[in-house]
């Protein structure tokens, strides 16, 4: 192994131990590394830009107007982007919010609505991109997230949901949040957690661990401490989270059993092309047992959220 395939995803450092191995939906392997450092987990070898390009082509983006082909699933969503809405709301009644990997920006959308909000967000190009572009008074950055995007000290609050795990460069991310927020903005960051007990269980079969999309974790420990350094204030850490951690157990299961991984979440995106060796039958047992063990996981997500082990996490922060 090279020194580059040691190297942290998050603080640079080639000091780091094996955890497990994992596969992604192309078949390609991958070994997870412990940094000794900074001690977030982080995939090697890196994803080159070509495979990067492949992860995140329309099937990943979803083919139609919304990334999953069954309506239903879009309104459940929806709900969950109007209750981020009002968490927003509670903690910055107006000014300039930025979500930081947007999507289809329906998110602000609904921040819009509540309020005197001058809404921004970034994303990168794809179908999702192409959604958020029709988001009236949407400010759009097509691309990462740079320096010279934004004016220092510029926004009131910033979100990123589920985006994080996926930067290429997130300690300097985080520094320019810190910068572009203004002094008591907040900021809004969930993520998941690599200490839970479904990343224990499962370990490379895990859905979180998305691979290659999702670059590094951290427990919620340690990356408090990192916040906590970048002079931020935790204002809440919320573990129960009912749109990812039922689902993320359904589908680690059927990782387990099944020859490949993520193949209900592929065929609800209608990834037809994915799921072709899989019969009608067999695709509608998986959705029979997705809707029948969805309750009986929520009190069980309820309870592993009482002990901080749910499969993410999610915290509002505070700048200094």
């Amino acid at each position: 192994m090279s020194i580059q395939d040691s190297t942290c995803t998050f603080c640079s450092e080639n000091n780091s131990r094996p955890k497990y191995t994992t596969e992604d939906i192309f078949g390609n392997s991958y070994l997870l590394r412990n940094c000794l450092n900074c001690n977030a987990i982080f995939l090697t070898p890196k994803p080159s830009d070509e495979l990067l390009v492949k992860a995140y082509d329309d099937s990943y983006y979803g083919e139609g107007d919304e990334k999953f082909k069954k309506g239903y699933i879009e309104q459940v969503l929806d709900y969950f982007r109007k209750k981020r809405a009002k968490l927003i709301k509670k903690y910055t009644p107006s000014g300039k919010v930025l979500d930081v990997g947007c999507g289809n920006g329906k998110f602000l959308s609904f921040v819009k609505e509540l309020g005197d909000y001058e809404i921004h967000g970034t994303e990168m190009q794809g179908g999702s991109a192409l959604r958020a572009q029709k988001i009236k008074g949407l400010n759009l950055s097509i691309g990462k997230l740079h320096e010279i995007d934004f004016k220092l000290q510029y926004f009131d609050a910033i979100t990123l949901f589920h985006v994080f795990e996926h930067l290429d460069e997130p300690k300097k991310t985080l520094h320019i949040i810190h910068d572009i927020l203004k002094k008591d903005g907040i900021l809004i960051i969930s993520f998941p957690n690599i200490d839970s007990f479904q990343s224990r269980w499962f370990r490379g079969k895990w859905l979180h661990l998305d691979p290659p999309r999702h670059l590094f974790f951290f427990s919620p420990k340690d990356f408090k401490k990192i916040m906590h350094e970048l002079a931020f204030e935790l204002l809440e850490e919320n573990h129960f989270n009912i749109q990812y951690n039922p689902y993320g157990l359904t589908q680690s299961i059927l990782n387990v059993i099944c020859k490949k991984r993520e193949v209900l979440y592929e065929h609800l995106k209608g990834n037809k092309e994915y799921v072709k060796e899989y019969s009608q039958v067999g695709l509608w047992t998986q959705q029979v047992f997705f809707k029948l063990s969805t309750p009986l996981f929520i009190l069980f997500d309820f309870a592993e959220s009482l002990l901080k082990k749910s499969a993410t996490v999610e915290f509002v922060f505070r700048k200094k």
